[in-house]
C-alpha cells in the first residue's frame, strides 16, 4: 500500500458546532502525507442536524468516520488516534448577552462568598446553625430572637431545595439533558467494578482468551 494513503484521524471527546451541516473536519483532525487528500476529505459532509433552534448532542462512534473515509477512498489506511466514541454538540448560532454573563458572574461570587463565610461561622460555633442564626438576629435586629424566623425557614426551604436542583435527578425538572451528578457518580462507580473485576480475573487466570 501506497504511504500516501495512510490517514491519521483524531477525535476529541466533546466537539462544539453551531452549524447544522457538520463537516469531517469539524469532527475529528485528519493529517496524512496528501494533503490534498486530507483536504478533500475535509469537506465531507458527516451529518446533518435535524432543523432544532435548540441544543443537543449527538454522539458517534469513530467507525462512523472511518466508514464514510473508506467509502470515498476505499485503498486508504486509516489509523485512529483519539476517541473511539466522541460527542458532537451543536449549539445554535445567536448573539450572546453579554450583560446576562456578567450577572452570572456576580450572582455566583455572592453565593459563593456567602456560603463560606456561612460555613467558616457554622465550623466556629461546631456547626450550630441555631446559634448562628440566633447571633445573626441580634446583629442585625438589636433583639433577642423569640423563636424560629425568616432565617430558619429560608435555610429549612433553601437546603432541600438547593439539593435537589444540583442534582438535577427530576426528569420533569431537569433543565438541560446532561446526565445528573448522580448518574455521573454511578457510571464511574460502575466502571471501576468493572476494572476491578477485570483485573482480578486476569490474575486469576480466569479471562476467556484465544
Amino acid at each position: 500500500m501506497a504511504a500516501e494513503h495512510v490517514i491519521y484521524i483524531k477525535a476529541e471527546q466533546d466537539v462544539i458546532v453551531t452549524n447544522t451541516k457538520v463537516y469531517l473536519e469539524d469532527a475529528v483532525t485528519m493529517t496524512g502525507p496528501d494533503k490534498k487528500l486530507i483536504n478533500e476529505l475535509g469537506r465531507e459532509v458527516l451529518f446533518v442536524v435535524p432543523d432544532k433552534q435548540t441544543k443537543e448532542k449527538y454522539i458517534f462512534s469513530v467507525l462512523k468516520v472511518i466508514e464514510l473515509i473508506q467509502k470515498r477512498h476505499p485503498d486508504a489506511l486509516i489509523v485512529n488516534a483519539g476517541e473511539t466514541d466522541f460527542i458532537i454538540e451543536y449549539q445554535p448560532p445567536g448573539k450572546k448577552q453579554k450583560w446576562l454573563g456578567y450577572v452570572k458572574i456576580v450572582f455566583v461570587c455572592f453565593a459563593v462568598a456567602i456560603g463560606s463565610a456561612f460555613t467558616i461561622m457554622t465550623f466556629n460555633q461546631d456547626a450550630s446553625v441555631s446559634d448562628i442564626f440566633a447571633k445573626l438576629y441580634r446583629i442585625v435586629t438589636g433583639n433577642e430572637a423569640d423563636g424560629p424566623g425568616l432565617l430558619e425557614i429560608g435555610y429549612c426551604v433553601g437546603l432541600p431545595s438547593g439539593i435537589i436542583i444540583f442534582f438535577n435527578h427530576f426528569s420533569h425538572l431537569k433543565m438541560s439533558s446532561d446526565p445528573t451528578p448522580l448518574q455521573v457518580q454511578l457510571r464511574i462507580y460502575e466502571q471501576e467494578v468493572n476494572d476491578a473485576i477485570i483485573r482480578e480475573a486476569s490474575r486469576e487466570g480466569k479471562t476467556i482468551d484465544v
